[in-house]
């Protein structure tokens, strides 16, 4: 009886380790989305006052958790009696971020005119206020939920034909390290100002450590917001690309005298541009008609 107890113990140990292995990897396949995802969410928690700014990045989070809780029972069930769609799933998502990464660099260089919006000299209501951040928590929802998608599925993807249950840890692993992580560093960037505001109002010296320090955190606000969209893109194009390269048998081949890394992000990004060319045209033909 001893001995079938250890035996047990035994086979859970060798569980978890497949399991920590399976994490690190799919960690790994998924770490590029991030980027985009950190990026995003800094953008849609800021341009609120400072008192305004934590609680509505926590209903971010919560309804980033709800996205969660929806989207994998679903995956699972995908996984478990039609694994076929998890691939199909997994390459459509790939299209989606190569389009995205292909249409931001393309902004990049051909910005579009943007109409000019007229600015309100009075001030916003209390229920103005409410409204606007109501709006935007709901933009950045939807946008999680989308980037959410992503993240499960190529989390799957990397544990499609273990146990199920292996695929139930990891999966759910990476799920809740992504939310907490993710929303735990936009909680840091989007107080940097705040921070930095601080150690500014401690110094009455005007050339002291903590002044610099506070004014260096303020300055770098929107430099690190503006880095993470750069990185964020850059890693939609990678993880479309390496998505592309690895589930598409004919692209497994292609230029294979550059590394891979080279090739994942030429790949995204040719196939981001004719996603995008596609879309441009279609999105003329309905506006001609």
């Amino acid at each position: 009886m001893a001995s079938g107890f250890f035996a047990l113990l035994d086979d859970i140990a060798a569980i978890m380790d497949d399991v920590a292995v399976m994490s690190k990897i799919a960690a790994k396949k998924t770490a590029g989305i991030l980027g985009d995802d950190l990026a995003v969410n800094a953008e849609k928690a800021s341009g609120f006052i400072s008192s305004r700014e934590l609680p509505v990045l926590w209903a971010i989070a919560k309804g980033s958790f709800v996205n969660k809780v929806i989207i994998l029972p679903i995956a699972f069930l995908l996984s478990a009696f039609l694994p076929v769609a998890v691939i199909v799933i997994l390459v459509l998502g790939g299209l989606y971020l190569a389009y995205e990464g292909a249409e931001k660099i393309y902004e990049y260089f051909f910005p579009h005119e943007h109409a000019k919006h007229e600015i309100l000299m009075e001030p916003m209501t209390e229920e103005q206020i409410l409204a606007f951040e109501k709006g935007k928590i709901k933009s950045a929802i939807v946008t999680d939920f989308i980037l959410s998608v992503e993240i499960v599925i190529i989390a799957l993807g990397t544990v499609i034909g273990k146990p199920i249950s292996s695929q139930i840890l990891v999966v759910s692993i990476i799920a809740i390290i992504a939310t907490v992580g993710v929303y735990g560093i936009v909680a840091l960037i989007v107080r940097m100002d705040e921070a930095g505001l601080k150690l500014i109002q401690l110094s009455s010296k005007e050339k002291s450590f903590t002044k610099t320090i506070g004014t260096v955190l303020v300055q770098a606000l929107p430099k690190v917001i503006k880095s993470l969209s750069v990185i964020g893109t850059i890693a939609l194009i990678l993880v479309a690309g390496g998505i592309f390269v690895h589930n598409i048998d004919f692209l497994h081949h292609v230029l294979p005298q550059l590394p891979s890394i080279v090739t994942e992000f030429i790949i995204g990004l040719l196939i981001g541009g004719i996603v995008l060319g596609i879309v441009t045209l279609f999105k003329k033909i309905i506006g001609k008609k």
